[in-house]
């Protein structure tokens, strides 16, 4: 599993126009499933993006997360993001969760995250997505939950 967050002062996803998910500062989390992943991972990955240190303290220093900060979550899935990208000119998705398998996998963990955290906010697996966001910083960085 590896979930890419990118801290923002804003994001929002839509489709066909509509937008179905949207926060104001916080984190937007891009979330790529693969084969042998489990909701213990899923949620042990989403437990340390909340408190991850992310955002600026009193001296600029990342040191709050986003509890501390009270910020948004978007959880958005990305298959990509499982692909092997490690030869050739075109990525292979045979390291990706076959979509059956993903989607209720993202549900939960989707389902997970609203428990546990608000605001909270989603896209909607297999969908062509739009998504917008202000990247603030920027800061990005990729976790990986092996």
């Amino acid at each position: 599993m590896r979930a890419l967050i990118q801290r923002v002062r804003e994001a929002s996803v839509a489709i066909d126009a509509e937008v179905v998910g949207s926060i104001d500062a916080g984190l937007l989390v891009f979330l790529g499933l693969e084969p042998d992943d489990s909701p213990a991972v899923g949620e042990k990955l989403l437990e340390r993006v909340l408190n991850y240190r992310v955002f600026g303290d009193e001296q600029g220093r990342m040191n709050r997360s986003l509890r501390d900060v009270s910020g948004g979550l978007l959880l958005v899935s990305q298959f990509t993001l499982a692909a092997d990208t490690s030869r050739g000119l075109r990525p292979g998705f045979s390291t990706a969760m076959a979509p059956e398998m993903a989607e209720p996998l993202f549900q939960q963990l989707y389902d997970y995250l609203c428990k546990v955290h608000a605001p909270s906010a989603g896209g909607r697996f297999g969908a062509d997505m739009q998504v917008s966001l202000v990247n603030d910083g920027p800061v990005t960085f990729l976790m990986d939950a092996r």
